[in-house]
């Protein structure tokens, strides 16, 4: 061959080379390399996602953009090394930059910078820092404001806080807000404090899965308040650990104002609070009202051993749904102590509450329960002055608002559901919050996912992967969406859980066939608000359809909660402005006609009223949320 002809296919292959290796766009459509355009490399997930697709789905719909921008961002050489990597059970030893580069949420928690200012301070616009022996044996006042702001992970260790100070005041204010995981751990917190007071106002509200621990907080502290107010308010599955807070303490009076409100399923463990304290005086009020299932657990509480506390709950769980309490040696061994309930326990549904040797060897315990809920189991309690006033007279619905001729709460969401006849045009209804609320995650390739550990029997190997410490907020969200997943279908229902588009698609294929279209609401737009339907279009033609609907997760890669429920119908509608009755969506929604194996406690039915099989069920299909038909 001539040299020349040689020299030109080595500079053609070069320049080939280059193209194919620069650096892809966001949705990996084009390449843009000193303006010159080209095909997407043929080797990412996405080119091979959109070949899946085409050979899948035997109808003339293109793969749309709402999943082929949720494939993987991996490049073809990454996504090699790091299937290798799964495959010798060796990833974890790469998490971060295989979180990095695949887009996931890992929660490898940030190193966290010691903090040691020798003054007084004001902690604005922080980020991740550690205060250890901070703030010790001293007179001050600091000021934690936009402290760890709406970022992912928001971390923080206040470990011997504040320890032996005199006059010390902490405020925390706008806290972790709107962070996606937060966790802080006060250990020894001000103990051996003298007077002063700390505050946490607007602490870590809106955090998808807030993690706080207190231990040994406020340790042998002398009339050192505190007030926890709008503390973890609106977050979802959360746990709040209080561990030997306030022990050996003397006149610590502590608020709870507007703690957990309106917020998801979030848990509080109160052990050996206030144990051996002397004059406590703690106040609940307002705690985890409108919230949705709370659980607190109050172990050894108020001074097992304690002297003269007071315990005052009010409104306490008010309007809440559902929910339980355990009272567990609550004041036991403790001297002239006193409980007030009031108002507590009033439950949109009936919770459940436990006390166990409640006051038990207590001398002078006095004990009210007054406008008490419904559901209380008492054993082996202090039969000596405890009253009960009222008790279980209330009607666990009483004082909630009528919608729709049901009884609606928060937690009930009324817009959330809503009945067949208000999809046609002309009508006018509230849209529901259809933001998508979780972090923005991708599919990871099937290669890889094939190779991961996915089952709770396996969890110790789930757990390696993703580096997740025993009782860390990693190990919780883990655990929930493998229980989910393994849950038994309900009848009717055909579910799976996927972690790649291609399984996605394989779960619509097997129950629906090959000829399918998938649907999302366009857009977020008229969310919240009062939005005007538009022209309506029945897939199917209005009929009875069968449809596969998929639901996001929580887990570290793109998790999908997959699953086809019988005797639905199908709708696109369009959503205009109220006012100047112009398209601003497009939305989706499915309608539920058999209900009959829905719990009698299911949100639909206290929005609307009635019960299962009793009426139909319509929702909207929400952002990042799909449903899945054949096509028309």
């Amino acid at each position: 061959m001539d040299k020349r002809v040689k020299l030109s296919l080595f500079y053609f292959l070069f320049l080939f080379l280059f193209l194919s290796s620069t650096t892809v766009s966001c949705d990996d459509t084009t390449l843009k390399t000193s303006n010159v355009l080209t095909k997407p490399n043929p080797f990412s997930p996405k080119s091979s996602l959109t070949r899946y697709w085409k050979t899948q789905i035997l109808n003339k719909h293109p793969i749309p953009s709402f999943i082929l921008t949720k494939s993987s961002p991996l490049q073809p050489l990454d996504s090699s090394l790091f299937t290798k990597l799964a495959s010798n059970h060796s990833l974890s030893s790469h998490l971060s930059s295989f979180c990095s580069s695949a887009n996931l949420l890992c929660f490898i928690e940030p190193t966290l910078t010691n903090t040691n200012q020798p003054k007084d301070s004001n902690f604005a616009i922080y980020t991740n820092k550690r205060f250890q022996n901070y703030g010790a044996a001293r007179v001050g006042a600091d000021t934690f404001k936009n402290y760890s702001e709406n970022i992912n992970f928001a971390t923080s260790g206040f470990i011997k806080y504040s320890s032996a100070s005199t006059g010390h005041h902490e405020g925390f204010t706008s806290y972790a807000t709107d962070a996606n995981v937060a966790s802080s751990n006060f250990t020894s917190y001000a103990n051996d404090a003298t007077g002063g007071n700390g505050e946490f106002n607007s602490y870590m509200p809106r955090v998808n899965v807030p993690d706080l621990r207190f231990t040994a907080y406020s340790g042998n502290g002398n009339n050192n308040p505190l007030t926890f107010k709008s503390y973890v308010d609106d977050t979802n599955s959360g746990n709040q650990l209080f561990t030997n807070y306030a022990k050996n303490g003397n006149g610590v009076p502590l608020g709870f104002t507007g703690y957990g409100d309106t917020s998801n399923v979030v848990g509080s463990t109160f052990s050996h609070y206030g144990e051996l304290g002397n004059g406590a005086n703690d106040t609940f009020k307002g705690y985890s009202s409108n919230a949705n299932n709370p659980r607190n657990e109050f172990k050894a509480y108020s001074g097992s051993g304690g002297n003269a506390g007071s315990d005052t709950f009010v409104s306490y769980r008010d309007r809440a749904n559902s929910g339980s309490d355990s009272f567990l040696s609550y004041g036991r061994k403790a001297s002239s102590g006193r409980s007030v309930f009031v108002n507590y326990g009033k439950s949109f549904n009936p919770g459940s509450d436990s006390f166990r040797e409640y006051g038990k060897g207590s001398t002078g315990q006095r004990t009210g329960f007054s406008s008490y809920g419904l559901n209380a189991t008492f054993k082996e309690y202090s039969k000596t002055g405890v009253t009960f006033a009222q008790y279980t007279k209330l009607g666990s619905n009483k004082g909630s608002k009528k919608v729709s001729g049901g009884l609606v709460n928060k937690w009930s969401e009324p817009v959330k559901f809503f009945r067949e006849k208000m999809l046609k045009k002309g009508s006018v209804m509230m849209m529901p919050d259809i933001v998508d609320k979780m972090p923005r995650r991708s599919f990871l390739p099937r290669a890889i996912t094939s190779k991961l550990p996915f089952a709770t029997n396996k969890l110790s190997d789930v757990k390696e992967v993703f580096q997740a410490r025993d009782s860390s907020v990693m190990e919780r969200v883990l655990t929930n969406t493998l229980a989910e997943c393994e849950r038994a279908p309900s009848p009717g229902e055909t579910k799976r859980c996927v972690g790649s588009a291609e399984d996605m698609v394989d779960f619509a294929v097997s129950v629906l066939g090959h000829d399918v279209v998938v649907r999302t609401t366009e857009n977020v737009i008229g969310s919240k608000k009062e939005v005007m339907i538009g022209e309506v279009n029945g897939v199917n033609g209005g009929k009875l359809t069968k449809s596969v609907s998929c639901h996001q997760s929580l887990y570290p890669y793109l998790m999908y909660y997959c699953h086809s429920v019988p005797k639905v119908r199908v709708y696109v509608a369009e959503i205009l402005d109220v006012s100047t009755k112009k398209k601003i969506n497009t939305g989706v929604a499915i309608c539920h006609i058999d209900t009959s194996s829905w719990s009698p406690r299911h949100g639909a039915f206290i929005a609307l009223g009635s019960g299962p099989g009793r009426i139909e069920v319509c929702h909207w299909i929400f952002e990042n949320d799909m449903t899945w038909t054949t096509a028309d």
